[in-house]
């Protein structure tokens, strides 16, 4: 079955790793409509006056879970597109998924899930380098980085909380983007998630 005929696909995978690029791909190559789980809970915070940093918005998306169950990102992300899917025929592109929860529910709806990657170093000096919008947040040493990384890869709450380890782990497809040129990285996205 090819994986384009997915109406919803999750992406995933650590800080730095590409995953909007992957996103952005699906949104303007293919037509899918593009839901950050970022962006849903930074809007989130803002209307509540609260800071949108890393440590709030887990923060959020564990309130969230706990209301309103582990898939609600999902959820929210497909009731979206359920919304515009004559404006987005192939369908819905969420990430980052950051809990194995929202991989089942991406599971139940027939979806995959891909998981991007890359080598830390790599990604560190990629965030480093580059312009993004929570260049303040990301502005931390190596070793906070990576601190910050563990911190997200295994749960240290309830169940409500972080697990990014277990999404790896479910997931369905695995893409390296250890290497410096963006346009080899997009024909690799191509190959394996939209020829396969």
């Amino acid at each position: 079955m090819k994986r384009m005929n997915k109406k919803v696909i999750g992406v995933a995978g650590t800080n730095g790793s590409g995953k909007d690029t992957v996103m952005g791909l699906l949104r303007d190559n293919h037509g899918y409509l593009f839901v950050s789980a970022t962006d849903l809970l930074a809007t989130e915070l803002e209307r509540r006056g609260d800071p949108t940093d890393r440590q709030h918005k887990a923060a959020l998306s564990a309130e969230w879970r706990r209301e309103h169950g582990m898939g609600v990102i999902v959820k929210k992300a497909y009731e979206s597109w359920k919304l515009r899917a004559e404006q987005y025929p192939n369908g819905v592109v969420v990430g980052s998924l950051r809990h194995p929860g929202e991989v089942d529910e991406v599971h139940a709806l027939d979806g995959i899930v891909v998981w991007v990657d890359a080598d830390a170093k790599v990604r560190y000096d990629r965030i480093q380098s580059a312009n993004r919008g929570r260049a303040i947040e990301d502005a931390v040493s190596f070793e906070r980085f990576l601190e910050d990384e563990a911190r997200e890869m295994h749960p240290s709450g309830d169940a409500a909380t972080l697990d990014m380890a277990s999404v790896k782990d479910r997931a369905d497809l695995f893409l390296d983007n250890g290497g410096e040129d963006i346009a080899v990285f997009q024909q690799t996205v191509e190959e394996k998630l939209i020829k396969s």
